[in-house]
């Protein structure tokens, strides 16, 4: 039996891991399809991945999405359910930064490498003011790495995926100070599916189906999706790619 590869960004939290095994491993039981999970630990590691080639399925985030579906022959099917992708600012909390007023031209900005991360807090710091000419940018490999950076001190603010930050640790939490969150609602993580690829109607229905049994359910609330996922078509990811242009404008 022919073996697809399916891509997980790296952009979720460690404990989301035990999920997507078990996701997988749903998925290859009910389509019968031998699907490897692929779960790159940075954002470089993911490029490298999908510029190898031979990457069926990918889970990914609504920047990349937009590249892979304009330039590299992916569509997508399918996305999470009341789980849109927001953002967290954040500054140590013993720092003397305790409102986004408080940052300043030649701060330095901690975040791992997610585009859209980055693009919805620049849209969010001009009510202050402040462009992406006038930070310092510290990327990290992880957003652990960049939280540390700011309760270090080597950086003044941190951007985080929201779901990143509010898992991590009480202890990491009381040590930083949320400046501010964003509620979008409308940009989120999708699946997106290689043109061509012979078996998408059958991982669709058993992506779909998910919900609706305990086991799928079990799979879904490790993830943080308990609603599961719904179908999308072309006119829904050419929205969510123009309003990702107009945060990029």
């Amino acid at each position: 039996m022919t073996t697809h590869n399916m891509l997980i960004a790296p952009d979720f939290s460690p404990d989301r891991f035990a999920g997507w095994h078990m996701l997988n491993i749903l998925i290859q039981k009910r389509a019968n399809l031998n699907m490897h999970l692929n779960m790159p630990a940075s954002h470089s590691e993911q490029e490298a991945l999908i510029e190898a080639g031979d990457m069926q399925v990918i889970y990914a985030n609504p920047f990349d999405a937009a590249t892979l579906i304009r330039e590299q022959g992916y569509r997508a099917v399918a996305r999470p359910i009341g789980k849109s992708d927001e953002m967290v600012i954040a500054a140590s909390a013993n720092s003397e930064i305790n409102t986004l007023e408080d940052l300043v031209n030649g701060a330095t900005i901690a975040m791992a490498n997610n585009r859209d991360v980055k693009l919805i807090g620049l849209r969010l710091l001009e009510a202050v003011d402040l462009e992406e000419a006038d930070l310092n940018w510290s990327v990290t490999e992880t957003y652990q790495a960049a939280a540390r950076q700011v309760i270090k001190g080597d950086a003044q603010a941190a951007f985080f995926l929201a779901e990143i930050f509010h898992s991590f640790s009480r202890l990491t939490k009381a040590q930083l100070n949320v400046l501010i969150e964003s509620d979008l609602a409308d940009i989120s993580h999708v699946l997106l599916i290689k043109d061509g690829f012979p078996d998408t109607d059958i991982l669709m229905n058993a992506i779909l189906n998910l919900h609706n049994d305990d086991d799928g359910r079990e799979a879904l609330a490790e993830l943080g999706m308990p609603q599961g996922f719904e179908a999308m078509d072309e006119e829904d990811a050419e929205f969510m790619i123009d309003l990702m242009q107009t945060l990029l404008d």
